[in-house]
């Protein structure tokens, strides 16, 4: 059987008010439900920034490659970046990526929140997969690809189809 661990880390000082603030204004932005959304995004960003800098003090050219085209497939990096890029990722970046955000600004969803509901009922699907995960990181070759469940009864429900 296997072991699950957890995929997060929790901040290490838990009653910092301007952090809270922060994780606030996010959890607002972004639609997230809970904070463990927003430590998600802030790990996994870790993990790169690690690798990053292990990268920079190896100078592996290839494995830089390596990374950076990955970074540039999930969408976070643009062309001809360098690992300084990658040190500097927020998890702004990170959350800006995920498909809640994707059906928010493609006006498939009246707000952000409404967005979350449409991906866990199972009403939006992306390159013709239904995907309930709002959390889903979108990729720069599925950002085109986002549209109704073709199952789905709402596709007039729309901002502009009312």
């Amino acid at each position: 059987m296997r072991k699950i661990k957890k995929k997060f880390q929790k901040p290490r000082s838990p009653w910092d008010s301007e952090r809270i603030k922060k994780e606030n204004d996010l959890m607002k932005t972004y639609g997230l439900t809970k904070k463990r959304e927003i430590w998600k995004a802030e790990s996994i960003l870790r993990s790169f920034r690690r690798r990053a800098r292990s990268l920079a003090a190896k100078r592996d050219k290839n494995q830089e490659k390596i990374l950076i085209d990955k970074l540039y497939r999930m969408g976070l990096l643009e062309n001809g970046a360098n690992l300084d890029v990658v040190l500097s990722l927020t998890a702004e970046n990170l959350l800006e990526r995920r498909l809640q955000t994707f059906v928010s600004k493609k006006n498939l969803a009246n707000t952000i929140k409404h967005a979350r509901q449409l991906i866990t009922h199972g009403h939006i699907a992306v390159d013709g997969r239904k995907i309930i995960y709002p959390s889903f990181i979108v990729t720069r070759e599925l950002e085109d690809k986002i549209s109704f469940y073709k199952g789905s009864d709402l596709k007039i429900a729309t901002k502009t189809g009312g």
